[in-house]
This record gives structure tokens, sequence and C-alpha cells, in this order.
């Protein structure tokens, strides 16, 4: 029997890799044969995001790439930007289907049968939730805990494509998490829309069920010898107690990413977003506290609209005597109905850029800085699984620094997807520590 050719793309967030991963499993090997995107296949799946507008373009791109490996390939269109704007999208020369939150997770049954229609996508309901993860290819798994988000950031168009903040049960998180680690996963990173949030629409009555701080004491009794990774949490919702019980943690690695977006107040107001500077710098004080060695990433967008050169100083200065570790820096990217698109008051794309430019500087500044005050201090490591490099094999440390070891020195087979004990010694010229395994 002559079994299709399946490959997959993701574009985005951590939480459509662990999804595309979910769908990925729905396409049995019995019937499928998985090969890389890059391959001739018979049916490309495409997991879209629709955050800015140049992931929107990114699509397109990749849409025109698959038909130029088959023309005769089926295309289906998954992801935000397919819930988002389903017609637009099922207009792209290319594209055979689209479906959105909902119809995507029964993948499957739209390819197999007769289908009326180029697009299908839900309104997404509250009642609505599907677990995912990733496993295959990486050495650590995205773990969905929470989808959703019902902020609203004025900039945002997310709550538009995922729709309100749901959660998993606590029972099928410890679940999956057990499974995970029988597969063979040493770290698994909780990712959501808004993890913080967590809980939120699980009620028994008129009681909450769950909280973040319920989950996170669950998941840190568990035996076995897998490390746990938050991805980003919202700075209002990382309560000072959480910090406190994830300093002691067993299975929790110091490492947080709470998105900033902006140093001035004005422009937080401006964002809608629920805290001031001043909330971010005590949650900043108090991990630096009493986890002196944690990594600490944030988010900022540049060019919002009304962003004066005074706005951006005042960003500026502020990140420069924040002890974080790095930034990842974001262009504002006009998103359709959200309410930033209705301000007049737009920023020059060259300014845009420049100020980009400088905070990106910044950021390696400081990621460097806080590498070197990592050397001569022993790590754990989770070594990657090497297919490609022949000099280095490469893993990140528990406070995620990017840490190599000289494969002409070691045997990539004893280290490869293991922890190892390390004592970093040096960090080369691309910001990547050397380290020594300690036997």
């Amino acid at each position: 029997m002559y079994k299709k050719k399946v490959a997959f793309y993701t574009i985005g967030c951590k939480l459509n890799y662990a999804e595309t991963s979910t769908i990925a499993r729905k396409f049995s090997n019995l019937y499928y044969q998985h090969v890389p995107f890059k391959s001739h296949a018979d049916i490309y799946v495409i997991n879209s995001c629709s955050v800015t507008k140049n992931a929107e373009i990114e699509f397109k791109h990749i849409v025109r790439f698959a038909v130029k490996k088959n023309s005769k390939a089926f295309i289906v269109a998954i992801g935000c930007y397919a819930q988002l704007n389903p017609k637009e999208v099922s207009s792209i020369i290319g594209v055979d289907l689209v479906l959105g939150y909902e119809e995507k997770f029964k993948i499957i049954d739209y390819i197999n049968r007769e289908w009326k229609k180029k697009y299908y996508a839900k309104i997404i309901s509250k009642e609505i939730y599907f677990p995912s993860f990733s496993i295959g290819g990486r050495t650590r798994s995205f773990l969905k805990i929470q989808d959703g988000c019902d902020y609203k950031c004025s900039y945002c168009i997310i709550p538009m494509s995922r729709g309100p903040s749901r959660s998993d049960s606590i029972e099928n998180i410890l679940k999956n998490i057990l499974f995970l680690f029988k597969k063979g996963v040493k770290e698994i990173v909780l990712t959501g829309i808004n993890i913080g949030d967590y809980g939120k629409n699980i009620y028994v009555g008129n009681r909450r069920l769950y909280s973040f701080f319920d989950l996170i004491q669950a998941i840190d009794k568990i035996q076995e010898k897998v490390r746990i990774r938050l991805s980003s949490i919202e700075p209002n919702l990382l309560k000072d107690e959480y910090i406190e019980f994830l300093s002691k943690s067993k299975r929790f690695v110091p490492h947080f990413h709470i998105p900033l977006q902006s140093g001035s107040n004005d422009i937080l107001m401006r964002m809608h977003r629920r805290y001031r500077r001043e909330l971010y710098q005590k949650k900043v004080k108090k991990i630096r506290d009493l986890m002196p060695d944690a990594y600490i990433g944030s988010d900022i967008i540049v060019g919002f609209p009304g962003e004066t050169h005074k706005h951006f100083l005042e960003t500026f200065h502020f990140l420069k005597k924040l002890e974080i570790s790095s930034l990842h820096i974001f262009t504002y990217s006009s998103r359709p109905n959200t309410k930033s698109s209705l301000i007049q008051e737009n920023i020059y794309k060259k300014i845009q850029w420049k100020r980009n430019q400088i905070l990106r500087i910044l950021s390696e500044k400081k990621y460097r800085f806080f590498c070197k005050k990592q050397i001569n201090t022993k790590k754990i490591v989770l070594f990657e699984n090497n297919y490609h490099n022949k000099e280095y094999l490469y893993g990140y440390t528990e406070n995620y620094i990017r840490t190599k070891i000289p494969l002409n020195l070691y045997n990539s087979s004893i280290y490869e997807n293991t922890l190892q004990d390390v004592l970093l010694t040096k960090v080369d010229k691309d910001g990547i520590m050397i380290a020594k395994p300690i036997n």
C-alpha cells in the first residue's frame, strides 16, 4: 500500500510547536510517511502565526516553497492566521484547506472526507480545550497547560485568534509529564498563552478548583528526575509566593521569562498592560535576592504608536539598570481590530529599526555579562542529540546558558540527551559557553 508523504512546518510560539507535534501524531505511520518539510510531500501542513504582519508574510513564503516542491501537493493551513482570517488564507494560491482552532485537531477527518468548502473556522468556545505536547527530535518537550487570554492589551490580536483563557486539569498535566519522562524526555517547558492565569476557567460550583500555585506545587512532588521550565509569565501574575516556592523547588529550574513591553509607564498605559514598571522592578529584585544566578528574559516592543524619543530613553535607561539576562525585541506591528491600530501617532519605520538595534546591542551586552558571571561555576547541562555538528555537542544549563563541549575531547554518544555536571570555563565570540564535564 502506498503511504502518502506528509510534512509539517511551524511558525510562531512554543505553543504552536506543541500543537504541531500533537497534530502530526494523528497521521498514523500505517497510512502516512512523515518526511522533512524540505522534502517532496503529498501533504504539507503549515501551522501559522498572526502576532505580526511578518509572520503572515512568512506563511505565504512557506506556501510558495511547498508549491515549488510539489505543485500537486495538498496544502493545509492551520494556526492563528487560519483562525483569524480563514477566507483570506484560503485565497492564497496553493492553499487547499484552512482549518481553525477546533477543526485542526480533527484534521484527518477533513482530509479524508469530501469537503464542500475551502475553509472551516468556528468561534472558539471557552469550553473547548485540546491538550498538546511536543515529542521526538528534541531533548525537551513543550507541554501546553493553558490556552487563550482574557487580557485586552491594545496591540494584541491573540485573544481573537486563541479565544478566552482556559486550562488543562492538573491530573492530565501530571499524566502527560510522566508519559514524556517514560519516553526519555529530560526537560519539559510548560507553555500557554497566559500561564499565570492557569485554572481560571475550572470551577466546581462557584469555587475555583485550581490555581497556578496548585499546579507548580503538584508538579514539584514528582519523583522522576525531570526538570521543568516555565515559559513566559506576566509580571502581575508572578506572585512573590511563587518566586519563593520556585527558589526552593526540586524540579523547576531558575529560569524566568517576564514580558515588560515598555519601560515607560505612559506607554504601558497606552498598551493597556496591567502593571507599571515599578512592579516589574520589584519582581526582578525578588528573583535576584533569592536566585542570584537565575536567568531572567524579557520582551520589549519598540515603536508603539506615540512612543516619543523621551519614552524610548525611559525604556533604555530602565533596562540598562535592570538585572535581567537578555531581551527579545519586537518592532510594533499594527494588527487589525486592535485598539492600538486606531492610534494615529505612528512611528517612522526607520526610527523603529534604530530603536530595535539599540536594544539588541544592549541585550547582547547583558547576556554576555550574565554568562561571564557564571564562569568557573558548576552547572547541570542537558546535552542535545547531535545530528550534524562534528565539532561540538550543545546543550543548556539549568539557568538557560547555551553551552558546548568539544567533540575531539568527548564522545558525543555518551552525553547525548543526558543531564551532566559541568564546569563552565569560557564564553566564546558567539556568546556560547564552553564547558568541561565533571566525571
